[in-house]
């Protein structure tokens, strides 16, 4: 039976016209009005356009004192072409909804319509449509717009589905959720020569050399770390296709990871001290920055066991996870603000992975996230005084 006052074959349609038509992050603009134009009628008290970028915050205010509680999905879409051939592929070539967040943000917006149904009867509800989580800017813009300060959530809830995990089933841990990560870059600068004489300059592919080697055993080298931790070099570049030059400069990458935000701190210090040693020791002069920067996504009990009680009432299956995921989810920007809980549901067994080509979300699992926010809610503004 359904609990929202619209079908699910009208939210399959919205979500197939999102996969349709996708954006990258930080342009989801006609992402962000599709998602105005359906929840409008669900007669929110506020709704919040071009928050941290083009995110979008329907606010529901009971008036009566009370916890603000958010919901957040994401919207964004990544940059693969799409192999999939059914009519709902991606129109846009090289941009494809791979990811699933075409599926949470239909969640979200069908969420909505509980709400219309069910007003919260004290406190505040927030379904916050997230931009840019792909490379990890969306949360921390959303955070720091001055919008933000019309929320202040006292919970915050999300999902993200789980290919080659039994549809339908719900996924929980306490604290650790998913990984922190970072995007490493190291830009080296020695001094060209003529290749003829290589003396005359300093190239700097020994530092470089020595550096992706040293990344590769920084982990296995230290016993300072209380969880797991990964260096990844992804990148590396030496000079120009130029045979008669000695490069002047290099460039290498790595994606540091971690399932604590204390062992990234670490991972980091680490890091960076030994740039420092390698460029020092060959005369090198450098510069490191980060991008894609993503904390850990660490759940509070207090909420998880919200999502437990969801499931269990019901009747929903729900498996304990051993171990954090190793990829990487901004909302953890959300868990430094208040108590939160990320969760996760099945897409499929055999479901093609997230970020494949040939990746589609799993629409029967929409009617059963709904259900589990809508559960959530009620034991926080319902079923509480």
């Amino acid at each position: 039976m359904s609990l929202y006052p619209v079908t699910k074959s009208t939210l399959v349609t919205f979500r197939k016209e999102l996969h349709k038509n996708p954006e990258l992050s930080g342009y989801e603009k006609r992402t962000s009005q599709a998602i105005v134009n359906f929840i409008a009628p669900t007669n929110p008290t506020k709704i919040i356009t071009n928050i941290g970028g083009y995110g979008v915050a329907a606010v529901y205010d009971s008036g009566l004192p009370g916890p603000t509680v958010l919901f957040r999905a994401d919207m964004d879409a990544l940059p693969i072409q799409e192999s999939n051939q059914f009519p709902h592929r991606s129109s846009s070539k090289g941009v494809a909804h791979l990811c699933g967040h075409d599926g949470h943000a239909t969640i979200l917006a069908g969420f909505s319509y509980s709400l219309l149904k069910n007003p919260p009867p004290k406190g505040k509800v927030v379904l916050l449509f997230q931009p840019a989580e792909e490379t990890g800017e969306g949360a921390a813009r959303v955070i720091a717009d001055t919008l933000f300060s019309e929320i202040k959530p006292s919970y915050a809830f999300g999902l993200h589905n789980l290919p080659g995990f039994e549809q339908g089933t719900f996924f929980v841990r306490d604290g650790a959720f998913a990984s922190a990560s970072k995007g490493m870059v190291i830009e080296l600068k020695g001094l060209p020569s003529h290749a003829a004489h290589p003396e005359d300059g300093n190239n700097p592919d020994q530092a470089l050399a020595q550096l992706i080697l040293g990344l590769n055993s920084l982990v296995p080298a230290n016993n300072q770390f209380s969880n797991f931790t990964l260096v990844t070099v992804i990148h590396a570049k030496l000079g120009e296709v130029a045979f008669g030059t000695t490069p002047g400069n290099a460039v290498v990458m790595a994606t540091l990871r971690s399932f604590e935000n204390p062992d990234m701190d670490t991972l980091t210090l680490l890091a960076e001290k030994l740039v420092h040693s390698v460029c020092t020791q060959y005369g090198i002069s450098y510069k490191v920055s980060y991008q894609e920067e993503f904390p850990a996504t660490t759940n509070s009990a207090q909420c998880v066991n919200m999502v437990r009680a969801a499931c269990q009432q019901l009747n929903l299956p729900l498996m304990e996870l051993d171990s954090p995921f190793r990829w990487s989810e901004d909302f953890g920007h959300f868990s430094k603000l208040c108590s939160t809980a990320f969760f996760g549901v099945g897409a499929g067994v055999n479901h093609p992975q997230l970020h494949n080509e040939n990746y589609d979300f799993p629409d029967d699992i929409i009617p059963k996230a709904i259900q589990v926010f809508e559960a959530i809610l009620n034991q926080l503004l319902v079923n509480t005084k």
